[in-house]
Order: structure tokens, then sequence, then C-alpha cells
């Protein structure tokens, strides 16, 4: 009979790792699947709760990666469950794009109540984050009737065609794929940006009424939970709306209540024209949408559209998300966020140069380290001793918790974070082995970065 989850410890570990079901899947996995998949640790899962994950060995660990900031009411949540099962038992597909389905209506208006604009907005819902952000671009390029767009160095906004041409975190993105869409410009993330756009970009490459769009992550995801400048955002705002610039905020991985407000532009008190959603906002749901002002949304019947996009099903999930976020899970965000933070920032001189920052809000956190050969050590043993954690940019670990994370899985994963840099500062050249041996075994992959 199987052990009910949350009757096991957290973490549990009863294999070496990986175990022989893993090492087995593992090698059936790699005769069937894209080689373009990155995978930066050996888990296998086969059923989650919560905050905790076991996979096909039986080995129970806690999960501050959920599925790359996806999993925000964590695994197998009981009301998301059941809004899933009783949609599936109704109504699995019915195109949005093409007739009237009602739940799509619903979760449109519902989206547009929760968006950081104040005013009207309308809403187009796809499938992932990708799609989203090639919605938004589509938009504001039909709105504005301007061709150009603005990008950030760091950024990563996804790898369908358009949004790899926005995304600058990894130049391996761009590799034999060119060429990328034109009329990407593309500066430093925070002020120097700014400096840059107005005093390099518009004086010497394109006037400033060429541009449709300036996309931006409120804090950077994949580029290593880079927090801006206090000024940025709003200076930004200010930028685009002296010359008509529309502002698109890619939301898709700070968004959905991660970083203790439903939106992290709220901390800034910045309302894009745009605002992109996926990830979170449907709880591991297929589901990503676009929320743009009413005014912006001036395209007609064939401009854009999905067949898949608005599933009842996802949209079922995304409706118990949002009732879950609003009703607590935003507020533990921030309190959890907190502590996490606290207990992570003694690490700086605990271990001085080799953890040089702690940063975030909310449940959106990284660890900045010397070099992203130091991250890929920490990362590992993190991972042997049950805690997943995922790398980000060139340097950093980030935790991205679920928003059900609790007080004493907070305060465990710190224990066990501070143990994994600890071992690595003890024998540097051993944790770099151990990762070495995984990634020479295909067990795992050097410098990974999250699918958008």
């Amino acid at each position: 009979m199987t052990t009910p989850l949350q009757a096991r410890p957290v973490p549990d570990i009863v294999t070496a790792l990986p175990g022989p079901k893993a090492r087995a899947h593992i090698e059936f996995d790699h005769a069937w699947t894209s080689p373009s998949l990155p995978r930066a640790y050996p888990i296998v899962p086969a059923r989650g709760l919560g905050c905790r994950i076991e996979d096909i060995d039986g080995n129970v660990f806690l999960d501050f990666a959920a599925g790359i900031a996806v999993n925000s009411t964590g695994h197998s949540h009981p009301a998301v469950v059941a809004a899933i099962q009783a949609q599936a038992a109704e109504l699995q597909h019915f195109s949005a794009s093409d007739f009237y389905l009602p739940i799509y209506a619903t979760a449109a208006a519902e989206l547009a109540r929760i968006a950081p604009m104040r005013g009207k907005s309308r809403v187009f819902i796809g499938n992932s984050g990708a799609e989203a952000v090639e919605a938004g671009l589509k938009l504001a390029r039909y709105h504005t009737k301007r061709q150009n767009v603005i990008a950030f160095l760091g950024a990563f906004h996804g790898r369908t065609m358009g949004a790899v041409s926005l995304t600058a975190s990894k130049a391996k993105y761009h590799a034999h794929f060119g060429p990328m869409l034109p009329g990407v410009y593309h500066v430093p993330y925070g002020m120097a940006g700014l400096d840059e756009i107005e005093n390099r970009v518009f004086k010497r490459l394109m006037p400033a009424d060429e541009f449709a769009a300036i996309i931006v992550e409120p804090i950077q995801g994949e580029g290593g939970y880079v927090v801006p400048e206090p000024e940025f955002l709003p200076r930004l705002r200010e930028l685009c709306d002296r010359h008509g610039i529309l502002l698109i905020a890619d939301e898709v991985q700070s968004g959905a209540g991660r970083t203790g407000k439903m939106w992290a532009i709220q901390h800034w008190d910045v309302e894009p024209d745009i605002l992109l959603t996926a990830k979170g906002i449907g709880s591991g749901m297929p589901v990503g949408a676009m929320i743009a002002r009413d005014e912006v949304m001036t395209w007609g019947p064939g401009a854009h559209g999905s067949t898949y996009g608005g599933n009842p099903v996802a949209l079922a999930a995304l409706l118990e998300t949002i009732k879950l976020l609003e009703g607590g899970l935003i507020a533990n965000a921030g309190v959890r966020g907190r502590e996490i933070m606290d207990g992570l920032k003694p690490l700086v001189d605990r271990f001085p140069g080799l953890v040089r920052d702690v940063r975030g809000k909310g449940l959106m956190i990284g660890i900045e380290f010397d070099s992203g050969e130091t991250a890929e050590a920490v990362q590992m043993q993190a991972f042997d001793r049950g805690l997943l954690v995922l790398e980000a940019g060139d340097d950093c670990v980030r935790m991205s918790p679920p928003l059900v994370v609790s007080e004493s899985e907070a305060a465990t994963a710190v224990r066990l974070f501070a143990e994994s840099v600890e071992a690595v500062a003890v024998n540097r050249r051993h944790a770099a082995a151990e990762v070495a041996e995984e990634v020479a075994e295909g067990l795992a992959a050097p410098g990974v970065e999250a699918a958008g």
C-alpha cells in the first residue's frame, strides 16, 4: 500500500540519487525525446502534493523550484484538482477562437479585473508564456503601426521566433536560428539601459516615433532574479508616455502572486499598457494570456487566434488559482519570502567572496555566487540533500517555491541550502567533480535555463 505523501517526512531520500528506476527511465528518455531539452538534474517525478515531490524510486524532495515557478498553488492542490475534474467531465475542448465558449469570457473578465491597469482591459488567452509574448508583440505593432521594439539584455521571453528575438539571456538561444526578427534593439537592464535608449538608440539608431513597444520583466527571471533600481520602472513608464510607445510587462515568471503582490510591477505603482501572464496563473495547466488596455486592443476578427487557447480545463484551473491567490497565498508569499530572505542573507558574510548577493521579492529569491560553476555545484548539492532549486542567469540559484510553502518548510529549505553552500565552500573541487560526472553520464546539463 502506498504511503500518503503528506505522511512522509520531507525530504526523505531512500536511495542513492538517481535511484535505479530513475536511471532506467533517463536512459529510455534519451532514446526518444528531443536532444534540445535541457535537464538540470536527474529527478524523475511520480507524484506531488503541496511542496513535496516523490520520484519513481520513492525519494521525497522539498520542491523550491515549483516546475520553474509554475506550481503556484502547490502540487495537486485539492481545489484545483476538483475544478479540473469537474470541467473535464463537462467539456474538454471547444475552440474559443471560432465560437462563444462561456468559460473563456469568464476567465477574460477575471484576468481584466485583477490586471494592474485602471480602466477597462481586454484579454487574449493562449497556451503558454511564449504565446502571450507573441500576442503582445503582434498587438503592439498592429495598434501603433510601428515595427521596432526595445528589449533588455538578460531578458528571457521565450523560444518561439518572435519571443526568442526579444530574448537576450544567452547567445546560444539565437545560434543557428537566424535571422532573428528585424527591428529588435537590446539595451542593458536598469537605469543604464534607459540612458542608452535616449542617448544612443533614439539619437543614433532609430527615432523614438518608430518604436511600437518596450518589453520588460519587472524583475528579471532567467537573467538571474534581478530586481531593478527603484526609479527604473517609473522612469521607463514616463519615457514610453513621452514618445507614444507601449509598455509591455512580461509577468510570466514574476506574476500570479509570486512576489507578494498579484503582479511584480505593482511594487513600483506602475501601470503597463499590455501585461503578459502564464506559468503560475494556471497552477501547472497550459495557459497564458495577454491583457491589454481596451483602447490598445484595436485589432479585428482574424488578426490573431488560437485553436487550443483558452482550453476549458486549463481555464477551470486558472479561475480556481485566482481564488486561492486572493484567498491568502499572495499574503503567504510575502511572509514566507521575508523569512527565507532573512535566513539566507547571513550567507553573504558567512561565505565572503563565494556568496555575493541574496535578492528578490516575496518567493522570487535569487542567490548570486562567484561563478556559474559554483552555482551549479550548489544546485547539485541541494539536490543530493533532497532540496530542488534551479539556476538562473550566469551565476545565480533561484528559489521559487509554491506559494503554499509553510514556515517549517521554509526553515528546512534555508538549512539545506546553507549546508549545500558549506559543502561547496569546504571542497569545491569535489563538488565541481560531482557536477561534471552527472553531465558526463547525461544526467544533467550545464548552464541550464528554463523554458518560456
